[in-house]
């Protein structure tokens, strides 16, 4: 067994609307990068974790994704296990990677994520008439239990209009307001945002701080799908998803790929040259959702300072779930970072921007990075791989020292289905 694992290289593609690009091919450019940053070749690598969830839907893909992917950027005939777990699939390849490692099995392993969600015209498999987007929105919801949400779909929107008929009918009569398809997950975090407003106070202004913000990182992450300013007042003024969700607060869907190298102690005392950059891995951690009365960040992230001999103060810097600003605000609260009920305040305080207290989403996150659901926990890693190193730019965070991703998917009774917490602290 081995008592550390390091990363030692990291790969990372600009997400967006790559419309001419394949799964293949952008497997094959942060592949590339990744090996780069490591200075390693492709027979260094000893196993490899392939992350998608979607290729499957989009062209018919499934079962050997990675083999696929992998064998056509020459890549092939070590162990590669595919995985696939809703939006916390980069992660979870991760954690399968470092796990290996740590068992003593392999010295040296590979964590890599693919998602192509935008095609000029409908790919093989997709559904009759679908443009644009793979799949359409409707693919979101087998990140949940299906039979379960089909159930009570139709009884969740009738709580979701009665649960804020006033701000229904404000919002109806808004010229801004628009019906657009969107994922059911939206629906959920809304909810859970009018309940966290109602018995703390939270305002949707606190909640469109977070998205102003990390939409103003973005700016300084060249390799983020959205690079543009924005207003706490934009943010407010953009149309209505979900109240209190406005667009601007909830997360794109897009094309990218992300990679991690990583290795044993053994193979960094081999390779003196990968030292002064590698990161160490001081907790991974992967937990399942419940359908009981059940915590699971609070579970997960219990169990990731326990291994890592960490708690919350220690962090300097995170890359949180994002997947709308008010999930940023929840798992804020959760991971401990501010008291229950409080997370509203904290972050209008300004201590989650760059240079506050807790720097969190420093990429721009989900929201404006982008979400490549195969990729999006693998860009975490990049960026906070980065961060540690140094090496981000205008972005760079003053000297951090350890760092936390958090990285969940699906649903499962009131929390994600899957959820990864990674805890990475400087060499």
């Amino acid at each position: 067994m081995n008592d550390k694992v390091y990363v030692i290289g990291v790969g990372h593609i600009k997400f967006g609307k790559n419309f001419d690009k394949t799964i293949k091919s952008m497997t094959g450019e942060s592949l590339e990068l990744a090996l780069k940053d490591s200075e390693l070749r492709k027979k260094d690598i000893q196993a490899a974790w392939f992350s998608n969830s979607g290729w499957g839907q989009s062209e018919f893909q499934h079962c050997i994704r990675g083999q696929v992917a992998l064998s056509a950027n020459n890549l092939d005939k070590i162990s590669i296990v595919n995985v696939e777990n809703a939006c916390a699939s980069g992660s979870t390849a991760f954690h399968g990677a470092w796990t290996a490692i740590k068992a003593g099995l392999y010295d040296c392993t590979l964590a890599i994520g693919t998602e192509k969600m935008y095609y000029q015209t409908a790919p093989l498999g997709s559904p009759i008439g679908i443009r644009g987007i793979s799949g359409g929105m409707s693919g979101f919801i087998s990140g949940t239990d299906v039979e379960r949400t089909l159930q009570t779909i139709e009884l969740l929107k009738k709580q979701i209009q009665e649960g804020n008929k006033k701000a229904v009918e404000e919002s109806s009569k808004d010229s801004k307001t628009k019906k657009k398809e969107h994922s059911v997950f939206m629906d959920f975090y809304a909810m859970g945002a009018r309940q966290h407003m109602k018995k703390y106070g939270t305002t949707q202004r606190q909640i469109a701080v977070i998205a102003a913000k990390n939409h103003n990182n973005s700016t300084m992450n060249p390799l983020a799908q959205y690079t543009f300013p924005q207003t706490v007042e934009q943010v407010m003024e953009d149309y209505i998803v979900a109240y209190p969700l406005t667009r601007a607060m909830c997360a794109p869907i897009g094309d990218g790929s992300a990679a991690a190298i990583l290795c044993s102690e053994k193979y960094l005392e081999e390779n003196h040259h990968l030292k002064e950059r590698s990161v160490l891995v001081k907790a991974s951690i992967l937990r399942s959702g419940s359908w009981k009365n059940d915590n699971i960040c609070n579970r997960a992230a219990d169990a990731a300072f326990k291994m890592s001999g960490l708690a919350p103060e220690d962090i300097n810097v995170a890359e949180v779930h994002d997947a709308t600003a008010y999930a940023e605000l929840n798992v804020t609260e959760q991971l401990g970072f501010c008291p229950i009920g409080e997370g509203g305040p904290f972050i209008e305080s300004g201590a989650t921007q760059l240079d506050g207290k807790i720097p969190i989403n420093p990429s721009g996150g989900l929201l404006a990075r982008g979400h490549p659901i195969g990729a999006s926990g693998l860009a975490q890693i990049y960026e906070l791989t980065t961060q540690l190193r140094g090496e981000a730019g205008k972005r760079q965070i003053k000297d951090p020292k350890i760092a936390l991703a958090h990285n969940g998917g699906g649903t499962i009774g009131s929390g994600e289905a899957a959820l990864c917490i990674h805890i990475l602290g400087k060499n």
